[in-house]
């Protein structure tokens, strides 16, 4: 059984056990997340949401709070003299689903 879920302006596929990294959520280490946008179920029966599936839930765990990889923004402008560097690294929320409830 699958689910496709929508949280931080993405579309997951998830299954039970699996690991998936999202947005930065605001929850702690070790408490439980419950994402009530569900677009598809798959398995045995299949359910598609219009725009969501009623009563259809994904319980996770959060595993970890953790920030991306760097990702280095370089800007040059030639024969002007100008340069910039910046750095970013995104926010993250590490979760393992625990449940799909449809």
């Amino acid at each position: 059984m699958y689910a496709i879920i929508k949280t931080g302006g993405k579309q997951l596929k998830v299954e039970v056990g699996q690991t998936i990294f999202v947005e930065k959520l605001d929850a702690a280490e070790g408490d439980k997340v419950t994402f009530d946008e569900v677009v598809f179920v798959g398995g045995d029966s299949v359910k598609v949401g219009k725009p969501f599936v009623e009563g259809a839930t994904v319980e996770a765990t959060v595993e970890k709070q953790g920030r991306g990889k760097k990702v280095t923004i370089f800007k040059y402008r030639r024969r002007k003299d100008s340069s910039s560097k910046k750095g970013h690294r995104q926010p993250y929320t590490k979760l393992v689903v625990d449940a799909i409830n449809a």
